[in-house]
């Protein structure tokens, strides 16, 4: 595994617990080698990821819309950035150029594009794997509601199937880098 994207939010949340959680993930890939992929902003937990990777040496790739970059929220030293036309297009090239994700703490554009990545996955789209790094809970209505889906018929495949969860950052790269094999 040598690259991952990243799914987080665009603020940092109220805990200080998420920004952790995120910079010791940072951490654990930097050490083992593996690009950060992820939105491409310079705010929150985005920036945060960023720039913890590159202040430790790492490699950071990010994906970013044409009309962010206007607003003024792009990343400016990045490793490699990709300027796209949409969010749509934003989602398929952090899927394109990565060997797997994993979701921190964040608002509707983080969910937005890990379910994008889990449907992806379920139709056969690709076969790469997915997690959450669930920080303090953060998911835990997440996965009680997916647990729902399931009982309710709308979910074919138990959630631990397509998604892998864990409460520390090597565990789930464990995980992943097991399930990619």
């Amino acid at each position: 595994m040598t690259s991952i994207s990243i799914f987080c939010g665009a603020k940092t949340g109220r805990r200080p617990e998420y920004k952790a959680a995120a910079l010791d993930l940072v951490e654990a890939m930097v050490r083992r080698d593996i690009t950060v992929v992820y939105g491409g902003g310079n705010i929150g937990l985005m920036g945060c990821v960023a720039n913890h990777a590159l202040s430790l040496g790492g490699r950071v790739v990010g994906v970013i819309p044409q009309r962010m970059v206007d607003l003024e929220k792009a990343h400016d030293s990045l490793t490699e950035i990709h300027i796209v036309d949409s969010m749509s297009e934003r989602k398929r090239k952090l899927c394109d150029i990565s060997d797997g994700c994993i979701a921190l703490p964040g608002g509707t554009g983080t969910l937005d594009e890990l379910f994008e990545y889990i449907v992806l996955l379920e139709t056969d789209y690709h076969h790469k794997p997915s997690g959450l790094l669930n920080a303090c809970g953060y998911f835990d209505h997440l996965l009680n509601f997916m647990d729902h889906a399931i009982v309710e018929g709308y979910v074919r495949q138990p959630l631990p199937d397509i998604l892998s969860v864990a409460d520390k950052p090597e565990p789930l790269l464990d995980t992943l880098i097991t399930r990619m094999g």
